[in-house]
């Protein structure tokens, strides 16, 4: 049900066989439906791919985030799974864990067509199929029950595993308001590249936000590292080199936008611009570094303080082949129905790219696409949306508006 020219076919198999994808996804629903963390928990995983054998700790446990609103749900495992295309060939990999171990981890993949058994973990019984024997039997051996065998076999540089961790190291990124202040200076970085320079100031000049240029100031070296013996002195690593410190400084550094004046180029720190402006700008440099190497861009709640507009010119940026041709793929959540469409031609999000999350009564969430509701083709999705016939609405209370208005006024003396 994607519209004209989106979809993209990936080959997975030497016979030319391909498997269509989509390069953008949109959530959209009530506030506290489950939008954010639909994005977290694909963070989530990646976490876990990335640090369980370097950073958790032998008897340590496992962290992890479940629905808490019900005491039998709280106690339920969480799974994971994903498919990925590398190289020609489909990988499917997952886990399930609880809060001090890995219950189960699998992963195949499909060199041929078939699907083929890299390994099969339960628990403590592992089984490899054709891999590496003599990596995958020092993977076992350093294997802890709260590591993931991906993440273990990896750091030791499994040959067939590898690959597989480093697309979740190099190939998805999730951009949300805790990190803002990174990817401000990761764009500011990239204008220091001539290779990119040109990029940035495009899309800089492109939002008509007056910005020519961009400064980062790095923080005083001696306060690093004080900082930096500080985590040591806190984590027991007081004798251990400055290298092994594990805090990640970047978000000290400070960036100043240059804004073109009359009289000449002006310098504003950060707190003298608006917060669309900081916003955009921090999203830059991942967009950018994204449609140059294909990879996975999470964005949360894509439309806060831009201008429908902006928001509506980057999603076309991954839905256009022309200016995706490395596949990038684009996941974000959104208050913003103008995106669904009104049904006339040109319609900038597909009908199976818009998908829904709803709040139950429980307080868990309900994640479905609109493509389940068989919409027609030039249906007015927004409309409808607005209209309550897609449900992912919230159900407001007018009396508790108005109850809450008087009880303020008539307080007041």
């Amino acid at each position: 049900m994607a519209e004209k020219d989106v979809v993209r076919h990936v080959p997975w198999r030497d016979t030319g066989a391909t498997v269509r994808v989509l390069p953008a996804a949109g959530v959209f629903g009530a506030n506290a439906s489950g939008k954010s963390n639909v994005l977290e928990a694909m963070d989530d995983m990646r976490y876990h791919i990335l640090h369980s054998f370097r950073s958790g700790e032998p008897g340590g446990s496992m962290p992890r985030w479940p629905f808490r609103l019900e005491e039998r749900s709280a106690a339920e495992p969480s799974a994971y799974e994903v498919e990925i295309v590398l190289d020609g060939v489909m990988y499917e990999y997952g886990f399930i864990h609880d809060d001090e171990r890995v219950i189960e981890e699998w992963a195949y993949h499909r060199p041929k067509g078939r699907a083929k058994m890299l390994f099969h973990r339960e628990g403590d019984d592992i089984k490899f199929g054709s891999v590496d024997k003599a990596r995958s039997r020092a993977a076992q051996d350093l294997l802890r029950p709260n590591a993931l065998l991906l993440s273990t076999a990896a750091a030791g540089g499994h040959p067939q595993l590898l690959p597989v961790r480093m697309w979740f190291a190099r190939n998805m990124h999730f951009a949300h308001a805790r990190s803002r202040a990174n990817r401000q200076a990761f764009t500011a970085q990239m204008l220091d590249d001539d290779s990119y320079r040109g990029a940035v100031l495009e899309l800089l000049g492109a939002a008509d936000l007056g910005v020519v240029d961009a400064k980062k100031y790095e923080p005083d070296p001696s306060l690093r590292d004080r900082l930096q013996r500080a985590v040591r002195i806190i984590t027991g690593a007081e004798d251990e080199p400055p290298d092994g410190a594990s805090l990640d400084l970047d978000e000290l550094a400070t960036v100043n936008l240059i804004h073109r004046g009359q009289d000449g180029d002006v310098e504003f720190q950060v707190s003298e611009e608006s917060l669309g402006t900081l916003v955009w700008f921090g999203i830059i440099g991942p967009v950018l570094q994204a449609l140059e190497s294909g990879s996975l861009l999470l964005v949360d709640e894509l439309d806060a303080s831009l201008h429908p507009d902006l928001v509506e010119r980057l999603v076309h940026l991954f839905q256009s082949a022309e200016t995706n041709p490395a596949l990038a793929q684009l996941v974000f959540n959104s208050h913003d129905p103008a995106l669904m469409g009104d049904g006339t031609a040109g319609r900038l999000l597909g009908r199976d790219q818009i998908w829904f999350t709803e709040k139950l009564h429980d307080g868990s969430t309900r994640l479905y696409p609109l493509a389940d509701l068989g919409p027609r083709k030039n249906e007015a999705i927004a409309k409808r949306y607005l209209e309550g016939r897609y449900g992912a609405r919230p159900i407001l209370i007018d009396g508790g508006f108005a109850d809450a208005a008087e009880l303020v006024t008539t307080a007041t003396p």
